[in-house]
């Protein structure tokens, strides 16, 4: 998937200074993407040139000018032409899964403590995804948003990365338990 389709999808909630766009990729896209914002900005540039996307300039007092983009009706097909087409096998490449891997012959705590470190990871991420959950929801029944929202694109990636950070730690917790278990037996050998 190309950076692209993300700020084509993130674009259909309406027009965004590049700034938004960066606040909403933060916020709520980097479940499922990450980005700079120069990688955005860059992003941006090249979709406005191809007609993707329009931008029109905001002139503000005591402030630089800004540009706010808009999907265009090339963006929408190009954004439609994207999902008609199956999505390509996800393939994990985590430089802890690796650690994991070498942990028997690698330093032990080290790689405890980065474990450790991505559950704590994952639960920030979890109280961000809650705080933005309920955003969405703005005081209405889950069953309520998902019958009227205009949209629910976005609440449905939400529960993708909510249950992959439930998932993460779930995962680190048994890991961290599995390697304490080894570490308790071989002091008793």
């Amino acid at each position: 998937m190309a950076l692209r389709n993300a700020l084509l999808a993130t674009l259909l909630d309406g027009e965004a200074s590049g700034y938004d766009l960066a606040k909403t990729f933060d916020a709520s896209v980097a479940n499922f993407w990450m980005a700079t914002p120069q990688q955005l900005y860059r992003e941006l540039d090249r979709m406005a040139s191809e007609g993707l996307i329009e931008a029109r300039v905001v002139r503000q007092e005591r402030r630089p000018d800004k540009r706010l983009f808009a999907l265009t009706q090339a963006g929408r097909r190009a954004l439609y032409d994207f999902t008609a087409a199956p999505p390509r096998p996800t393939a994990i490449r985590d430089e802890l899964l690796v650690k994991l891997q070498a942990v028997d012959e690698g330093d032990g705590p080290a790689v405890r403590a980065a474990v450790e470190e991505r559950i704590e990871w994952a639960r920030a991420k979890l109280a961000r995804y809650e705080r933005l959950r309920l955003r969405l929801l703005d005081g209405r029944t889950e069953e309520e948003h998902l019958t009227r929202s205009e949209r629910v694109g976005p609440y449905l990636t939400l529960l993708g990365g909510i249950e992959f950070e439930e998932a993460t730690v779930r995962w680190g917790e048994q890991v961290l338990a599995i390697l304490q278990r080894r570490a308790t037996a071989r002091e008793s050998r």
